[in-house]
């Protein structure tokens, strides 16, 4: 798979442990933006229906259904919060 973060290419071949990080950016592989059955239009964002919610996508956890991305595809980080600030101010309603 590619780190979500970076885009390094991880070696999958050895399961991706929950404290696994990668050694490019130091960012945790074991992540819902670095699994198969992540999808931010599916209910949670996940294309598994049995796993529990995440809340936070770019972080570890605990998730037992986690199936690393295959190399080459890569998923869309969620937005990150000052890029969404930036889109509210430009269209905030003034009055």
């Amino acid at each position: 798979m590619n780190c979500w973060k970076c885009g390094r290419e991880i070696d999958t071949r050895e399961r991706v442990g929950f404290r696994d990080y990668c050694p490019g950016c130091d960012r945790a592989l074991h992540v819902c933006l670095n699994c198969e059955f992540y999808d931010p239009k599916y209910n949670n964002q996940c294309r598994e229906t049995q796993a529990a919610p995440v809340v936070d996508k770019d972080r570890a956890n605990f998730c037992d259904y986690f199936a690393p991305l295959k190399a080459g595809r890569v998923t869309k980080a969620a937005p990150d919060a000052g890029g969404l600030a930036k889109l509210d101010a430009l269209f905030k309603k003034k009055g």
